[in-house]
């Protein structure tokens, strides 16, 4: 009810004093979530609050909550920045003029050092938290990070079966794969809290390249394995 009040006066006040209409000012958007991530990596998710952030990014609770209607999803709004970013990065290495194994060894070995660092993997279990009463917020995730991904490799994997080097019947099914086959040991455990640390280079370069192998035995050509 607050958020709710406090968003309705600043509207009003916003449209009277003929600035941009409220919450889509981008200036003021990323003073706020530049704020909330300056709290967030320092508090924690869990201890800090919208007041800390309003604090922080020296913008008033109603301003706030104007951009905002709560903490999970000014986290999500950092999470989805940040991961755009990184996808947009990684898929760039996916290059048809390059090896197939040299393309999808450094596509893999980059997710996989960014899938395991600390933050994602906060990123991960908060999505996952809430994604049960915020149904469409696991479902952005999807569709916008593995989704994703997995259409980039799918389309690179299509290449590759032209040029006659996989025999692959369902390229995005093979793509998951893939993708799975790289996180083995090095996620699951981090997600859970087992492990704390990011994953070592070589660690991640032994999976991603086991993970290959087994792809190619299931899919390549006695040429490409």
């Amino acid at each position: 009810m607050e958020a709710a009040h406090l968003a309705s006066a600043f509207a009003k006040e916003e449209r009277r004093g003929g600035r941009p209409a409220a919450g889509t000012d981008p200036q003021k958007r990323r003073q706020i979530l530049e704020g909330a991530g300056r709290v967030f990596s320092t508090t924690g998710f869990d201890a800090s609050s919208m007041s800390d952030v309003a604090r922080e990014a020296r913008v008033s609770k109603a301003t706030l909550y104007v951009y905002f209607q709560d903490k999970e999803h000014l986290f999500t709004a950092i999470c989805a920045e940040r991961r755009d970013r990184n996808i947009s990065e990684i898929i760039s290495l996916l290059d048809t003029e390059k090896p197939f194994k040299t393309g999808l060894t450094a596509f893999g070995v980059e997710l996989l050092t960014i899938m395991s660092q600390p933050f994602v993997i906060a990123a991960h279990r908060i999505v996952i938290g809430v994604a049960e009463r915020m149904p469409e917020v696991g479902t952005e995730f999807f569709e916008c990070g593995a989704k994703r991904v997995a259409s980039a490799v799918a389309k690179y994997l299509d290449h590759h079966i032209a040029a006659g080097g996989l025999k692959i019947p369902d390229t995005y099914f093979a793509a998951m794969q893939f993708l799975e086959l790289i996180q083995a040991s090095i996620i699951r455990p981090r997600l859970f809290g087992a492990i704390t640390e990011p994953a070592s280079r070589e660690e991640i370069e032994n999976n991603v390249a086991s993970a290959l192998a087994m792809f190619l035995a299931a899919y390549g050509t006695p040429e490409l394995r």
